[in-house]
């Protein structure tokens, strides 16, 4: 008899597939203040966050408001930034983004105002301010895809700091499972064509191929259901490249 396959492991929840639990440091997330004004603050230190690839600021304002944000590149101790609408347009600044020029890279952009900020937070990632529509701007996100957002949701000026991490060979194995281990993902991963016929619907045959389609009903029993899993359409696109 067969193991289980990696999906049936998977669901039953081992410490094998557990998330390790890091405790960060902070929520990064903008402050609840008032949207007319502007305030100054300070970066007082910059630090790790277990779990995640971009180091946090923690940013002191000048009426006593703490808060962590993604540190922006080129980012210092000490260094002064303004929160709020008149903040002039430079590195690590946040404003509403309808008072961000057009072609601006941004980061860190709220998808509604006053949640903290959703889109383009990870190191390197950055958005860009396309154009304006009423009271809503057009903004592109690092996907390419472009998305409308209050003209009063905040961003922060810049690109977020740890660009290039992805860019280091991992030149070892070694080096990817501690990778993988601090983002629970399950590292090695076993192909399912590389096993034998008894523990994997792909595995077996005389070369390592799945030999026969590999889409499966969504009502199909846990060992069979693997590969693409009640696909909506198969095969090339017509006119795809």
């Amino acid at each position: 008899m067969g193991k289980r396959t990696l999906w049936q492991r998977m669901g039953r929840g081992s410490p094998t597939f557990r998330s390790p639990g890091w405790v960060h440091v902070a929520p990064a997330r903008y402050p609840t203040l008032p949207a007319d004004q502007t305030f100054k603050g300070r970066i007082v230190e910059l630090i790790h966050d277990p779990g995640r690839w971009v180091p946090l600021a923690r940013v002191v304002l000048e009426n006593g408001v703490e808060f962590y944000i993604p540190a922006p590149e080129g980012a210092y101790e000490g260094q002064v930034i303004h929160v709020g609408p008149e903040a002039p347009i430079e590195n690590g600044n946040i404003l509403p983004v309808g008072k961000i020029p057009e072609g601006t890279q941004i980061y860190n952009v709220e998808k509604l105002p006053g949640d903290g900020g959703k889109y383009a937070r990870q190191a390197g990632s950055y958005a860009l301010i396309l154009g304006r529509t009423g009271n809503r701007t057009i903004i592109q996100l690092p996907s390419g895809k472009t998305v409308e957002v209050h003209n009063q949701a905040k961003a922060t000026i810049g690109i977020p700091a740890g660009a290039g991490r992805t860019e280091k060979p991992l030149l070892k194995a070694g080096a990817n499972y501690h990778r993988s281990k601090v983002k629970a993902w399950k590292y090695p991963r076993v192909r399912g064509v590389a096993m034998n016929a008894v523990s994997h619907a792909h595995g077996g045959g005389s070369h390592q191929s799945v030999s026969f389609p590999s889409t499966v009903s969504r009502r199909a029993p846990p060992g069979r259901k693997t590969g693409h899993i009640a696909a909506r359409r198969t095969g090339r696109r017509k006119g795809a490249h």
